[in-house]
């Protein structure tokens, strides 16, 4: 995204309206966020932001992706929790070879 969509914002408030921006959009969908920061390098800004579902957090990729000014990459985070309950799962996957 780089700084040219910040900037279009205008002083001062460049990365305060992206921040309001971004927090209404996740609320408008049932989600919150939990830090959001400007990093320097190809992808700015840095957002993390806990939704109630995956089809919340999708529209709110679309929604960012439709406008033009920016584009997403989405990584899940699992907690040590659920980590714990998808290794107790039974599952029938054989490796290749064996």
């Amino acid at each position: 995204m780089g700084q040219t969509p910040l900037i279009s914002e205008g002083p001062p408030n460049g990365g305060s309206a992206r921040v309001a921006a971004a927090t209404e959009l996740i609320k408008s969908l049932g989600g919150t966020i939990e830090c959001f920061y400007f990093s320097f390098g190809q992808a700015d800004p840095r957002v993390i932001a806990d939704f109630p579902d995956e089809v919340s957090a999708a529209a709110a990729l679309l929604a960012v992706g439709a406008g033009g000014g920016a584009t997403t990459r989405t990584e899940l985070l699992l907690t040590a929790e659920q980590i714990d309950a998808a290794s107790a799962k039974n599952s029938t996957y054989r490796p290749p070879g064996s």
